[in-house]
């Protein structure tokens, strides 16, 4: 088979764009006929005649070197093996890949607002990976003036790049764990210090298992994972370092599961919500950890198992500074509350708020050792 080659650009258009949604008109068009069924549907769907429809599909199949559907009179139209596995395809790569797009997008912007207007503030962070905090961004900067150079890493990495003074913000996300969490504890513990550094409330969103739609497996909850009336289920887990991977540790460790048992645990993790939605989508998996927007936007149902909150982090003296001071403006409006109800599982909490890590974070104990009370010696007066 002949190689096809792709080609990437962008554009500057007068009007923004939210997120980091790539259109190529092959992809758009395979998706349009496997969700309606007909060239006709198809072709209404798009806002083309039936003939531009017919005429792209033998067009791309001449490019692709390979037929795209199969369809008889009277019959439904099909997607091909060969389009059915592209599409997938396509789709896995793109999402692994928004993270980082949505980042070259936003440097662009910033680019873009600092050659038109140099007093504009920027604002590094690193956070967790959310589909909140894109908005976020946009409301600070139509807001306040402020961009913020958002960039995606698991939990613990986006601490490490606080401590070592790669941003001045960071996001993660922690469960109100009462009991206490040796797994969130002993990865999160020694990045912050009480006293050093402040949380800045955010959010609330639930957090549970991703499955395809329908619940095929019937899987209930964790335990399912390694006994599911035959076959144990195909798990796509998140990185290593991720506040998700983190609590699926933490949860496996209550409920005295053994994760080496539950089948895929440790292969082929996936580096944000979207990408672990998407290989569940495709098949690729059965079931896998993520927050309820990223199963909704694939469609797929949702087991919820907890509600945990999403936390800013900064050193104290950097809540003085006017970029964060920004930061916590956007989050306090009305505006941010009315941007999370668009997002399924999501909520304000205590948003905008300072707060100290040992009260907000209740189930992280801190003991300091008790005063050693050395005797005097005799003549050191």
């Amino acid at each position: 088979m002949k190689a096809r080659g792709v080609h990437l650009q962008y554009s500057f258009e007068a009007d923004g764009q939210r997120g980091a949604v790539l259109h190529n008109p092959l992809f758009d068009l395979l998706w349009a006929v496997r969700e309606h069924g007909s060239i006709q549907h198809t072709a209404k769907a798009l806002g083309a005649s039936y003939r531009h429809i017919w005429g792209q599909l033998k067009r791309w199949e001449e490019v692709m070197g390979e037929p795209l559907v199969t369809w008889t009179q009277g019959q439904p139209a099909r997607l091909t093996p060969f389009a059915d596995r592209l599409l997938w395809a396509e789709t896995r790569a793109r999402t692994r890949l928004t993270p980082h797009i949505e980042a070259l997008r936003a440097e662009l912007e910033r680019v873009l607002a600092e050659a038109l207007d140099g007093s504009q503030h920027v604002l590094t962070v690193f956070a967790s990976h959310d589909l909140a905090l894109p908005a976020l961004r946009d409301l600070a900067s139509q807001q306040q003036g402020l961009h913020i150079e958002l960039r995606f890493a698991g939990s613990v990495d986006a601490l490490r790049a606080l401590s070592q003074g790669r941003c001045l913000v960071a996001g993660f996300h922690v469960p109100p764990l009462a009991g206490g969490s040796a797994q969130f504890a002993g990865a999160i513990k020694p990045l912050l210090k009480p006293g050093l550094h402040k949380l800045i409330g955010c959010l609330r969103r639930n957090q549970g298992l991703m499955v395809r739609p329908g619940n095929p497996l019937g899987l209930r909850g964790l335990a399912d994972l390694v006994s599911a009336g035959g076959a144990a289920p195909r798990f796509v887990n998140r990185q290593s370092g991720s506040g998700t991977r983190l609590l699926m540790d933490h949860l496996l460790a209550e409920q005295g599961l053994d994760p080496t048992s539950v089948r895929g645990y440790f292969d082929a993790p996936e580096d944000s919500h979207l990408g672990v939605a998407a290989a569940v989508a495709s098949g690729v998996g059965d079931v896998g950890p993520g927050i309820e927007a990223a199963a909704r936007q694939f469609g797929l149902d949702f087991l919820p198992l907890v509600a945990e909150d999403y936390y800013l982090v900064c050193l104290k003296d950097a809540l003085d500074h006017p970029a964060v001071h920004k930061l916590r403006q956007a989050l306090a409006s009305p505006a941010w509350p009315a941007a999370l109800s668009a997002l399924p599982g999501y909520a304000p909490s205590r948003s905008g708020e300072v707060l100290s890590l040992i009260q907000a974070l209740p189930w992280w104990h801190y003991r300091l050792p008790k005063a050693t009370v050395l005797p005097v010696a005799q003549g050191s007066m």
